[in-house]
């Protein structure tokens, strides 16, 4: 029995789709934590407000969403370039990793250089060692086709377990070999620790104004160059980029090094403004890879508006942390990012296909 229901693809989807989807969104995943709040015996209008007080509305604790934002503006950035290509990345949690490991060494190396020829070295080896790693599974898609969902994943695995090798499985050059009983990385000198800016009263992290001034370089060249152009291209009908003599196959390396040198940088932020020292368990229990993917989604793969959706990821973040209690529950702020991310993804296939109902052979139309 065929069901009454069909996907029908749009030929042209409107404008206004581009900010109401997310509005939608995030209405959505709202009202359905509610249901959860309420089955579990709480109060949803209690635990919204106790999280908008905590993440967004005073100036000490937007400083604190600031720091949250930082990292998850970077991975998102990541996936929103790859999959804007059509490239299913989701390997931004390995290339942070990698572009960490490459930016502590810079610190490390360089600690008697002056501070800012050290945060310039560590930005270009966290966006190189990110990069390169994401080479990897760009080579493998270009040349040989192999699913990038699998390849990105393993990798983001691999990466893990070189991290765990570095710290805990050899004695590198980023193990404190004076760390007794539990083995740590070195602590990078305070000349290496990215400074804060302070604006209008909010501390803004070093990390989260590049990530913004990235997002801007971006989206300018996904909007405004020919290779922009050509990828986007590639990304709807590669038949047709490759009949029109594109070099496709550059282009999906290209993509991927971008995407993973942005991710690195994003592990560079992390070491110099943050943590000050290549941290293995805290880096891969934080996820934010795979929050990113949450940012892209949400944000329908505009670099810029990744930042501004990573600002709320990172509110739900910090609220998660400050308000985690007795009487507060603890799987409320994961909960809402799994349902933002579900209701993200639903509302992009209704921008791109239409329901359609079928009764005695005609058809009408459930949704514009």
């Amino acid at each position: 029995m065929k069901s009454p229901l069909r996907l029908e693809r749009r030929l042209t989807q409107p404008k206004k789709l581009n900010w109401l989807v997310p509005l939608i969104s995030i209405a959505a995943a709202l009202a359905l934590g509610a249901i959860v709040l309420l089955l579990t015996g709480k109060n949803p209008l209690s635990a919204y407000h106790r999280i908008l007080e905590t993440a967004f509305t005073s100036k000490s604790s937007f400083s604190g969403t600031l720091v949250s934002a930082t990292p998850l503006a970077f991975t998102g950035l990541c996936a929103a370039l790859t999959f804007r290509a059509g490239i299913i990345n989701i390997g931004g949690e390995g290339q942070f990793f990698m572009g960490a490991v490459g930016a502590t060494l810079a610190g490390l190396a360089l600690s008697g250089q002056p501070t800012a020829i050290i945060i310039l070295s560590m930005v270009v080896m966290g966006a190189l060692f990110g990069g390169l790693y994401a080479v990897i599974a760009g080579v493998l898609k270009a040349k040989f086709n192999t699913n990038e969902i699998i390849t990105t994943l393993m990798l983001n695995y691999l990466a893990g377990i070189f991290l765990n090798y570095l710290i805990f499985g050899s004695t590198s050059y980023w193990r404190d070999p004076q760390s007794m009983g539990f083995p740590t990385g070195k602590q990078l000198q305070p000349r290496a620790f990215w400074p804060s800016l302070h604006i209008v009263g909010f501390t803004v992290p070093l990390g989260f104004l590049l990530a913004t001034i990235l997002g801007m370089l971006l989206w300018f060249l996904y909007a405004r160059t020919r290779f922009g152009y050509e990828v986007n291209v590639i990304a709807d009908a590669p038949s047709a980029a490759r009949y029109a003599g594109m070099r496709t196959r550059w282009k999906i390396i290209s993509v991927m090094a971008i995407a993973g040198a942005v991710a690195g940088f994003g592990g560079a932020s992390d070491v110099g403004d943050f943590r000050h020292v290549l941290d293995a368990k805290g880096l891969q229990l934080a996820g934010y890879g795979y929050t990113g993917i949450v940012v892209a989604a949400l944000a329908r793969y505009n670099p810029v508006s990744a930042v501004t959706v990573a600002i709320l990821m990172g509110g739900l973040t910090n609220a998660g942390y400050a308000l985690q209690g007795p009487n507060f529950p603890s799987g409320l702020v994961g909960t809402l990012q799994g349902l933002i991310l579900f209701t993200a993804v639903a509302g992009e296939v209704l921008t791109r296909y239409r329901i359609r109902t079928q009764k005695s052979g005609a058809l009408s139309e459930v949704a514009a």
